[in-house]
């Protein structure tokens, strides 16, 4: 889903200006790959034609598209990484990068642990640490 697209549910993403251009994907047989793993994997249905796209588009990339072969899939979407590990892509929650930037002294401990506090009482559901410890494992 392009930051545009996404930015009418969550406005602050209209402020990213880091991304690049979202992939296009022209290639047919790719395109037919990503319908049927919309459909068959991601429940995906005709009336509503890009709910799950996401999701079945990075499938589909990072499995089948020599670019994207070294790529990571990073989700707390439990089924979208599931279905992406049962396929031997590598994945990353929100708890993996929390605990990179900690490990790279990127953020303390506490901040990326209250970081994900917060995210989780906004809706996010992702794994939680049980204390700001947990995130230098």
């Amino acid at each position: 889903m392009s930051s545009s697209r996404s930015a009418q549910w969550h406005p602050k993403l209209a402020t990213i200006d880091w991304l690049d251009e979202p992939i296009e994907i022209n290639d047919e047989s790719l395109v037919r790959r990503i319908a049927l793993v919309r459909r068959a994997v991601f429940d995906g249905t005709d009336d509503q034609p890009l709910k799950h796209l996401g999701e079945a588009e990075t499938c589909v990339l990072l499995k089948e598209h020599r670019d994207y072969q070294y790529s990571w899939w990073i989700s707390d979407d439990r089924e979208a990484l599931r279905y992406a590990r049962f396929q031997q892509i590598t994945t990353r929650e929100t708890i993996d990068l929390m605990r990179m930037a900690v490990a790279d002294s990127e953020m303390p401990d506490r901040q990326a642990f209250e970081l994900m506090e917060a995210m989780a009482e906004q809706g996010r559901t992702l794994q939680l640490p049980g204390s700001p410890a947990d995130l230098r494992r």
